[in-house]
């Protein structure tokens, strides 16, 4: 069992800045992929950006050259660093760890980062 909490959403100015971070308790040491997810109203949840155990990352086109993924395996803490935000940026936002070779799915809670145009 792992257990994530997010922190750092918020109201933002279309152009401004936030950083997200990802706390992990629990098992861990048995933590492969992280990555951070979105759900706009009306709309499936996505993904945003995965960064691996050996620090490989993948972002979402739309996010692309804007946001950046981070992760401190020692503190188990993970970072989205989201600069140029824009109302379609507007989301809750989910951090996700995938456990073990079979990578089972584990959530946070989630936080809204809303942009204002």
């Amino acid at each position: 069992q792992v257990r994530l909490v997010e922190s750092g959403g918020g109201l933002v100015q279309a152009g401004g800045s936030l950083r997200l971070s990802c706390a992990a308790s629990g098992n861990t040491q048995v933590i492969n992929n992280m990555g951070w997810y979105r759900q706009a109203p009306g709309k499936q949840r996505e993904l945003v950006a995965r960064i691996t155990n050996d620090g490989s990352t993948y972002f979402a086109d739309s996010v692309e050259g804007r946001f950046t993924i981070s992760r401190d395996n020692a503190r188990n803490i993970m970072y989205l660093q989201m600069d140029s935000l824009n109302a379609e940026d507007t989301a809750v936002y989910y951090c996700n760890a995938q456990l073990g070779f079979v990578l089972i799915d584990y959530w946070g809670q989630g936080t809204q980062v809303t942009v204002s145009s």
